[in-house]
């Protein structure tokens, strides 16, 4: 059986109920390795008047503190960016087969001195590699080409060379077609009247397919149809040029079921694509645990291939 190392998230959210209300399923497929300092995995299984599972693996990682819910504090980044350090490090040395994030809160990483945005930043500094960020579900996956960043920020991001090498990359990781490249501007341009980011993007597409001596990439779609039902029994799979163009259609469409996926790395990681949820945490209101099972299962999918 796989072995998974869980990096529980923020204790302060919902990270740790999700984990112990899934347990029991999600040991049916793999074995979980929490990380995570005993303590603190106690109190909270009492503050939620959760009964701790008998055969809960738990490796320790630095971080005990007062959980105090729903708030963004120092501590609770520290510890969440240990448990994501630890869980890291069971994966590159060979000890677990895949890595698996539960929410964190940027604000609090921030708080604790951590310097990167995201999981997904971490992961491509300390990796010294160019992660690759995808978020989606069978019905609807998107790829997003810039993501924690300002969006004044994305036009000057978008070049041939750029584009043409992160979809060449976006292909070797899927290795599907046809996958759909989104304009950056309203009516992708409409020819140049509306923005002239569209024409790079052509270009990158033109070069990118011709590289791969085949029709994988299609675009610029116009934005506001791309997701539209009768585009989507077309294809399933989408370029976008910026943090929201994917995930507000994503998140309108399948936000209980799609998960975040790190493409690019030696590393397998899968995370759940919501966040902690502190408005919610510790009432016992039943979190869904359905976007965490499903990063499970793609982290199993992805380590067995």
């Amino acid at each position: 059986m796989k072995k998974i190392a869980v990096s529980i998230g923020d204790l302060n959210g919902i990270g740790l109920e999700i984990a112990l209300r899934a347990h029991e399923q999600i040991s049916q497929w793999c074995e979980p390795l929490y990380c995570i300092d005993p303590k603190m995995l106690s109190w909270g299984a009492t503050m939620l008047d959760i009964d701790l599972p008998k055969d809960m693996q738990v490796i320790p990682s630095k971080g005990v503190f007062e959980i105090t819910p729903g708030l963004a504090t120092k501590a609770s980044g520290k510890a969440s960016y240990h448990s994501f350090l630890k869980a890291l490090e069971l994966v590159q040395s060979g000890q677990a087969d895949a890595l698996v994030t539960l929410p964190i809160n940027k604000e609090a990483w921030k708080k604790g001195g951590v310097v990167y945005k995201g999981h997904t930043d971490a992961l491509s500094h300390l990796l010294k590699e160019d992660a690759i960020m995808m978020l989606g579900c069978k019905s609807l996956y998107v790829t997003l080409f810039t993501h924690h960043i300002p969006i004044k920020e994305v036009p000057k991001k978008i070049t041939k060379k750029a584009l043409s090498q992160f979809l060449i990359r976006v292909h070797e990781s899927l290795h599907v077609k046809p996958i759909g490249v989104l304009g950056l501007n309203p009516h992708a341009g409409d020819g140049g009247v509306i923005g002239k980011e569209e024409r790079r993007i052509e270009k990158a597409i033109q070069k990118a397919n011709e590289i791969l001596d085949e029709e994988v990439f299609k675009g610029p779609l116009v934005p506001d149809t791309a997701f539209t039902p009768n585009n989507l029994t077309q294809m399933t799979h989408f370029v976008c040029m910026y943090h929201d163009q994917g995930l507000i259609p994503l998140k309108t469409l399948y936000f209980d079921e799609s998960i975040n996926v790190s493409l690019g790395l030696s590393v397998i990681r899968t995370s759940v694509d919501h966040g902690t949820a502190y408005d919610i945490a510790y009432k016992n209101e039943n979190p869904s645990t359905q976007s965490y099972q499903n990063a499970i299962l793609k982290a199993l999918f992805l380590a067995a291939n």
